[in-house]
């Protein structure tokens, strides 16, 4: 048999498992991949070589003697804003930033379940729009359409995934960072509930906010490594009760009750749904309703929720500028940005962080009526290269806003969502939607996108290749 980019997580662990293949082949493999595509891809800030195959040499090791853990010797890609010991977190910015002495929370599980961490990927600076591109590393590329970005600002972790460079990745989600990537690169993107994975060692990322992700070609492998990157650091401020995510998988679901919520939240300027986005949206909720789920236009009761988010992202952003060893060489979108921070940051900022209470009441009563949200996850296919990377603050504003008004009222809220791929637009670009659900509901949400995975088959379908890559070959188990 034979084990190629094509094989995700899942399988590649068993592989692993079986003595099919070896760890340090498949981390040459995924390096190779790397480097024949840094050029036209870019997915990563830092490709961590020596260490990642000195580390397959230890996980072989292991396997030999009978070890057997979740991901032993399986390689994954981080985002660029995770602590990697020996490495810098640069969170997208300029300058040469030291390295640090640890690994964060999720990588040290990410390791503790064997995985080998090949290298960090690009975000944007301070992850702060849906595209990622910047003069600390240039641009991003999607998979699909090497003119068009892969969004952001898990950009890099979706590219790689997209493209099989490696299997799954970790990215995060502040307002949408993990599920608009996955939506325009044909991904499966998982924003779990806050604390879930933990971001210490920044307990509350962006005033809490901020949780990290995963992504992956199928609903398995996006919950296999939710589950290994799972759990908390003793001093998180958020410890959600446990769920096991890889067990929903293949569950049945049930016959829910789903909302088709295509209205955008209020927001300061216009956002409009694309045709051929919502063309996609309501035929996955048709292939809903056809799976036995009853299914009804609804909009959750969101009211002025931007006041309880733009106090808590721009208070975070203000955070980060202040730490920033190399302010003078920040984007001047992000020094404005923190100025609201700073603006916001006193009163503003406590009413928005009192504001969540009400808001779960209110979004929370909507789940006496339904199970599920299902929405756009963008209201537009993604755009092109250095669209958004060079105009004023409130263009980028106004721009984002337009292409992307979904994603971030789950991030107030802190509840998990789910994107699912939901097809194409008119020239071959991925869109996605969104599952949404009450607290805790990750089992149920991976329950549903792995039934509507088996019937739609997206993981089958993969991104132009520029040149066809030789499998590995591996001894039947």
């Amino acid at each position: 048999m034979t084990l190629d980019r094509s094989a995700g997580l899942v399988e590649t662990a068993r592989a692993l498992a079986a003595g099919e293949v070896s760890s340090r082949t498949l981390v040459e493999r995924a390096l190779a991949r790397i480097e024949a595509t840094q050029d036209t891809l870019n997915a990563f800030r830092i490709v961590r070589t020596k260490a990642a195959l000195a580390e397959a040499e230890a996980a072989d090791r292991e396997l030999a003697d009978g070890v057997r853990k979740p991901l032993l010797g399986v390689p994954v890609a981080v985002k660029d804003d995770m602590d990697v010991a020996g490495e810098p977190t640069a969170f997208g910015c300029r300058g040469e930033h030291p390295a640090v002495a640890e690994d964060g929370e999720a990588v040290r599980r990410l390791r503790a379940a064997g995985a080998v961490v090949v290298g960090k990927t690009n975000t944007c600076e301070l992850e702060q729009w849906p595209f990622t591109e910047g003069p600390a590393f240039g641009a991003t590329r999607n998979p699909w359409s090497t003119g068009h970005t892969p969004g952001g600002s898990s950009g890099g972790s979706a590219a790689a995934v997209a493209a099989g460079l490696v299997p799954a990745a970790l990215g995060s989600d502040g307002a949408g960072s993990v599920r608009i990537p996955a939506s325009w690169t044909h991904l499966v993107g998982v924003k779990p509930q806050r604390g879930r994975i933990s971001t210490w060692p920044r307990g509350e990322s962006f005033q809490g906010i901020t949780v990290n992700g995963t992504l992956a070609r199928t609903v398995a492998d996006a919950a296999l490594l939710l589950d290994a990157a799972s759990g908390n650091h003793e001093r998180d401020p958020h410890r959600p009760p446990a769920v096991e995510a890889f067990a929903a998988v293949g569950r049945d679901p049930g016959r829910l009750r789903v909302a088709l919520a295509l209205k955008p939240p209020f927001t300061a300027v216009p956002a409009r749904l694309l045709p051929e986005v919502r063309a996609r949206v309501v035929e996955l909720a048709e292939k809903l309703a056809e799976l036995g789920h009853t299914v009804e236009e609804a909009d959750p009761p969101y009211g002025q929720i931007g006041l309880a988010f733009v106090p808590r992202a721009t208070a975070g952003i203000a955070e980060f500028v202040t730490e920033s060893p190399f302010p003078a060489l920040l984007d001047p979108r992000t020094h404005g940005a923190a100025r609201l921070g700073r603006l916001l940051g006193g009163a503003p900022l406590r009413a928005a962080r009192r504001a969540e209470a009400a808001l779960h009441r209110r979004i929370g009563g909507f789940f006496d009526r339904y199970d599920v949200v299902l929405a756009p996850t963008t209201a537009a296919p993604p755009p092109r290269i250095g669209a958004m990377a060079r105009l004023s603050g409130f263009a980028t504003d106004r721009a984002m806003i337009a292409a992307c008004p979904y994603a971030w009222p789950w991030n107030v809220l802190g509840w998990p969502g789910v994107n699912v791929p939901a097809g194409f637009a008119p020239g071959g670009l991925p869109v996605g939607a969104q599952l949404l659900g009450h607290a805790n509901s990750e089992p149920l949400l991976l329950s549903l996108a792995a039934q509507l995975e088996a019937e739609l088959r997206w993981h089958e379908l993969w991104p132009p290749s520029p040149e066809p890559e030789p499998a590995v070959n591996v001894t039947a188990g």
